[in-house]
């Protein structure tokens, strides 16, 4: 298994830096940067930087295949997460300033039945 992987942004080859040029004298080109497994991005196999050298090149991927992406996978409903009653706490200042806190917690389902 090498220890590169070549970046997946669609524009990658033609974003204009350094560390794409390329070539011999007069027969420069741009290329598609290398990205090398690191301690960083080698901890998860599906880490997205071990795919995108920067996130520019990861949203370009994303915009170009975004339909096909949702498709593997579509919602068709609403996901719901249970929750106690939001308790609200307003807060007054000494200088008068008033606002109010909403705490929001998750309901429990093996301690409240409710």
């Amino acid at each position: 298994m090498s220890d590169y992987n070549w970046c997946h942004g669609p524009n990658c080859h033609t974003q204009h830096t350094l560390s794409r040029v390329r070539g011999s004298a007069g027969n420069k080109v741009l290329r598609t940067r290398r990205i090398k497994y690191s301690y960083w991005n080698s901890q998860d196999r599906y880490n997205m930087f071990n795919y995108f050298c920067n996130q520019s090149c990861l949203m370009d991927y994303i915009t170009k295949h975004l339909q096909a992406m949702i498709a593997i996978a579509p919602r068709r409903e609403a996901l719901e997460t249970k929750i106690k009653d939001p308790v609200k706490e307003t807060t007054t200042t000494e200088y008068g300033y008033t606002w109010t806190n909403t705490k929001i917690e998750k309901r429990g389902v093996d301690n409240d039945n409710g």
